[in-house]
């Protein structure tokens, strides 16, 4: 039999001893050396490691207690894995090793999963199509000449592509939700503080949260119930029980669920993407979900908000690439000063250099009121219009992207338009409550369109639920490879 792209097929297959995990890794590496150069997902791929990993289980039995037993794995860059580089999508991390494992990485290799490789991202987390990588563009499986989303763009690709079972990535503003919306993945946004932030690259340390894509709501279930919880090591990882999101899944109904979506808030969607969110809606009523209108009238500020703060936490968090410690160095400069300047101006990108000018802006003295206090002040206007809503609904969605992937190149010249890409996406981090995207349809080019499913903060079991109740009146969705 072939090997299977999915957790529970993998796992089913260990089971029945239809194959043993270096056959399954092997089948990965295969794939991703005959398809990685096309898409350039992977920035480091470590084929030695991975099997020897895989070989050390094949002596063990997938009954052993480890949940993700030979599931291969891919990383975004800007993680750190003991003994990978860790670049970050950055030059100015050029020739960096991590001394240590991320906390989420860890809880996933300590439950059997193979790291098999290490995933392109935009410079530090900062875009929506993965353009603005040191180390060039990633590209989409369901169409080469388009975007994959960003800035989690090469996790999203290597998972569509067939390149690793699951991809771990980050979500700032929408990071991983868009690029699943693009590929036609699952892709989960946990609420702020679920997973443990230790060992990843900081871009916007409040807005910043781990999650995992999946071809199925089954499999980034799976993987959030193995390395959510609560993290010595994070001071704001939550204590909360970690419940079983796996558990009740097939049985899960929408059902009586109450779904409010903003009608104010789908302006400016293409037409495709909206009839296909449309057609999702009609999908949720005919299961017996109960559809209600809620108002979020602070989301039109959430662009604006969200290009304060972030930027803000971002000036802060990359002072610590200075040439000193580690990292890309000036070999020319005759000061300290100098090493600073030129070694941060040669090391970083241009959309690094111009968030890190306008969060440094925002936080100068005599600009820090009227900028980014005012900006944390409209935050808080956004949480509250959620809180709102919450009280007429169990879930509220909205497309996941306004645009299914658009061309490379298409939108480098036009910053606003690029992160308008996020618009959807960015008022959940703003107000840290979970969000997940699952296919919901083609446009005419066949291309996938994402739904954004909502939830209370620290409720991902609920969306889990309604997602996979949605997957199953929705029906199989294709791979890229299949989408004709």
């Amino acid at each position: 039999m072939g090997i299977p792209l999915e957790i529970a097929g993998l796992l089913e297959g260990y089971r029945k001893k239809a194959f043993k995990p270096s056959e399954a890794v092997d089948a990965f590496l295969k794939t991703i050396e005959a398809v990685n150069p096309g898409l350039n997902a992977f920035l480091e791929v470590r084929a030695d490691v991975a099997r020897s990993q895989a070989r050390a289980l094949d002596a063990k039995q997938p009954t052993d207690g480890l949940p993700l037993f030979g599931v291969p794995v891919a990383i975004k860059d800007n993680f750190l894995v003991e003994g990978w580089k860790a670049t970050a999508g950055s030059r100015i991390l050029e020739g960096y090793v991590s001394p240590y494992t991320a906390t989420s990485v860890q809880r996933l290799v300590d439950a059997g999963a193979v790291v098999i490789g290490k995933t392109n991202c935009d410079e530090f987390a900062m875009g929506s199509s993965n353009e603005n990588s040191a180390f060039g563009p990633c590209r989409n499986p369901w169409d080469p000449a388009r975007v994959p989303g960003g800035s989690s763009g090469g996790s999203a690709a290597a998972v569509a592509a067939g390149c690793a079972a699951i991809s771990l990535g980050t979500d700032t503003g929408g990071s991983i939700r868009q690029p699943a919306s693009l590929c036609g993945l699952v892709g989960v946004k946990p609420s702020y503080g679920r997973v443990s932030r230790y060992g990843v690259v900081a871009f916007a340390s409040s807005l910043d949260q781990v999650g995992p894509f999946g071809l199925t709501t089954w499999d980034a279930a799976r993987v959030l119930e193995v390395m959510a919880g609560h993290d010595p090591h994070d001071a704001t990882s939550s204590r909360r029980e970690v419940p079983r999101y796996t558990a009740g899944l097939a049985s899960a109904t929408l059902k009586g669920v109450r779904i409010g979506y903003a009608p104010a808030w789908l302006e400016g969607v293409e037409p495709e993407v909206r009839a296909r969110f449309d057609e999702a809606l009609a999908v949720l009523r005919s299961e017996g979900a109960v559809l209600c209108e809620v108002a979020l009238p602070h989301t039109k500020y959430a662009l604006s908000t969200y290009y304060l703060l972030a930027p803000s936490e971002a000036s802060s968090n990359l002072a610590r690439y200075d040439g000193v410690h580690y990292g890309l160095r000036s070999k020319d400069a005759r000061s300290g000063e100098e090493i600073y300047t030129r070694t941060r101006g040669r090391g970083f990108g241009p959309e690094v250099k111009l968030r890190i000018m306008l969060g440094t802006y925002a936080l100068s003295a005599g600009y820090y009121d009227a900028y980014y206090l005012r900006a944390n002040q409209v935050r808080g206007l956004i949480s509250g219009d959620f809180f709102g809503a919450f009280g007429k609904c169990d879930c509220i969605v909205s497309p996941t992207s306004p645009t299914t992937a658009f061309k490379l190149g298409e939108k480098t010249d036009d910053p606003l338009t690029m992160y308008l890409s996020d618009i959807f996406t960015l008022p959940v981090n703003l107000a840290g409550l979970p969000g997940l995207s699952v296919p919901c349809g083609l446009d005419s080019k066949g291309l996938p369109v994402g739904l954004q499913l909502i939830g209370r903060a620290f409720d991902e079991q609920g969306l889990f639920g309604l997602a996979s109740a949605y997957e199953r009146a929705r029906g199989k969705f294709p791979l890229a490879g299949e989408k004709r």
